[in-house]
């Protein structure tokens, strides 16, 4: 193997741009999935079933589709439909991270609010708190020191996933990668850099999880 590293530095901003691109992408991605995931979450925990019903057609479809379709479904036809044209790749990336991040974090705040035992909120009730009181004053801070670990991998998650994205043409890592192995032929040097950078921003991020979690557990053991 005729391994050459000056590949590797001469395509060094194309690569740095790219992990640029990939971490923004997550960040936004998992940030508004947050947002959907815990509206969506706390309507399939609903008794109303005209807000459970369509919280769990969405959570389904998500989780049961692959995300590369959806992607593509998303930039080619559900946003030119919607907004009457077509969006950047890099808009379109982020709605299909976004929607379909928050249906598996939908479960997570689902699994993180039926832990809390039942009496936290009768007793939270029964103090003159309403139930939208309760569940944020009372559920929700103990449901999210549990939740951490598996958002923290969602996260993960997302971040490589996000790898897909270079079917739309969006400027993250992996279409660094397939930009030098077209104009080269390297793909040693094009995919290998790939998976050495995804591997780095991975361990940094579980680093930066385990670090929140060994300081959420120091504050509730104090």
């Amino acid at each position: 193997m005729d391994f050459r590293p000056e590949i590797i530095w001469n395509y060094r901003e194309l690569f740095i741009r790219g992990v640029y691109y990939t971490f923004i992408l997550s960040v936004a991605g998992v940030a508004i999935g947050l947002v959907i995931g815990l509206f969506a979450g706390m309507a399939k925990l609903s008794r109303r079933a005209w807000l459970r019903v369509p919280a769990v057609v969405y959570i389904e479809f998500f989780r049961g589709t692959p995300l590369f379709v959806q992607i593509l479904l998303i930039h080619f036809a559900v946003l030119p439909t919607l907004l009457g044209k077509a969006q950047s790749p890099i808009v379109s990336g982020i709605v299909a991270l976004a929607v379909n991040s928050g249906a598996y974090i939908a479960e997570i705040f689902r699994a993180g609010i039926q832990s809390i035992a039942r009496g936290q909120m009768e007793a939270a009730r029964s103090l003159g708190l309403s139930h939208a009181q309760a569940m944020r004053y009372v559920i929700l801070p103990q449901a999210l020191r549990r939740m951490i670990p598996p958002l923290g991998n969602e996260f993960l998650i997302v971040l490589k996933d996000s790898s897909l994205l270079s079917a739309i043409a969006v400027p993250e890592l992996a279409n660094a990668g397939r930009i030098v192995n077209g104009a080269l032929q390297r793909p040693w040097e094009a995919f290998l850099t790939v998976l050495v950078l995804y591997l780095i921003l991975s361990l940094v991020l579980s680093a930066l999880i385990h670090r929140l979690e060994g300081r959420l557990s120091a504050g509730r053991s104090g």
